[in-house]
């Protein structure tokens, strides 16, 4: 079983150790391919043995479009040499649960459709959590965690088929029958708002490509990175815990129940759902 994941990053050097040493651990670094989206010289230093392709940064205009138009394209041409490409921004780390999976190699063997989708969550950093230690994984130090339907995303795929808008896109006509693969057990966790330290570096390159010239630029989370990080930890520790198993087994259940079916755009995703409480990652989770 060949299997390699891919990310596009610019300068978020934090989140992209977690994204390296998580898949490197996994799949081995030779099988990890990072676009740089204009020259960092950081990388090769940051993430020893993997394969760094660089792209201009003279195009901001169409930022999430040219992203897709690259990545999977990308993803295409690495699905004719590996069985299975994973794809996730740079602070997401897809775990599967130990308890249900031994390796990456065996949860896809079982798989036999073309795209996985997984349960999401946003990890926090609450008041009075430590510093996370320079090379550490950060799911040591952060427990904190609640459900999210924005990150209950396509993460990995074979075959033709495009990873678009944290869906699949697919042709039209296949969108009715296309299986919404949602499987138990499979954790998509978002890291923006795990360690302020790197929020604080990274907003400064939000606002700046936020606030370019051009059209299709990423929208108000990253305009005004401030204001959106407050309104997430402000609501976060607004909300009521809730043991992990009942939790996770209800997340599960909400978003796997139908997804949303565009015909129009041959796209499959994540129906929009506001969960009402935070949990605790168990154990076994953080060493994932």
């Amino acid at each position: 079983m060949r299997i390699c994941a891919i990310t596009m990053v610019y300068r978020d050097h934090w989140a992209l150790s977690q994204w390296y040493m998580h898949y490197a651990r996994h799949l081995g670094a030779k099988n990890l391919f990072i676009v740089a989206h204009g020259a960092d010289p950081m990388l090769p230093r940051l993430c020893p043995g993997a394969n760094i392709l660089t792209v201009p940064r003279d195009r901001l205009e169409g930022f999430d479009a040219l992203r897709d138009r690259l990545l999977n394209g990308l993803l295409s041409g690495l699905l004719a040499v590996y069985d299975w490409a994973i794809r996730t921004d740079a602070d997401e780390l897809v775990c599967l649960d130990p308890a249900l999976y031994d390796s990456f190699e065996s949860f896809f063997a079982a798989q036999t459709g073309q795209a996985v989708f997984a349960l999401g969550l946003n990890l926090a950093e609450r008041p009075g959590d430590p510093r996370v230690p320079d090379g550490d994984p950060v799911l040591k130090h952060r427990p904190a965690a609640a459900f999210s339907s924005h990150y209950s995303k396509a993460w990995a795929a074979r075959g033709d088929v495009r990873l678009v808008r944290h869906g699949v896109q697919v042709r039209p006509r296949l969108v009715p029958r296309f299986p919404f693969v949602l499987p138990p057990g499979v954790y998509l966790i978002h890291l923006k708002y795990a360690f302020r330290p790197a929020l604080l570096a990274a907003n400064h390159h939000r606002r700046e490509i936020a606030g370019g010239p051009g059209k299709g630029l990423p929208g108000p989370a990253w305009a005004k990175p401030l204001l959106a990080a407050r309104k997430f930890y402000d609501g976060f520790e607004a909300l009521p815990e809730a043991p992990w198993d009942p939790a996770a087994e209800a997340a599960l259940a909400t978003i796997a129940a139908e997804p949303a079916r565009d015909a129009k755009r041959g796209l499959i995703r994540a129906r929009n759902h506001r969960f009402t409480s935070r949990t605790t990652l168990p154990e076994r989770l953080r060493g994932a």
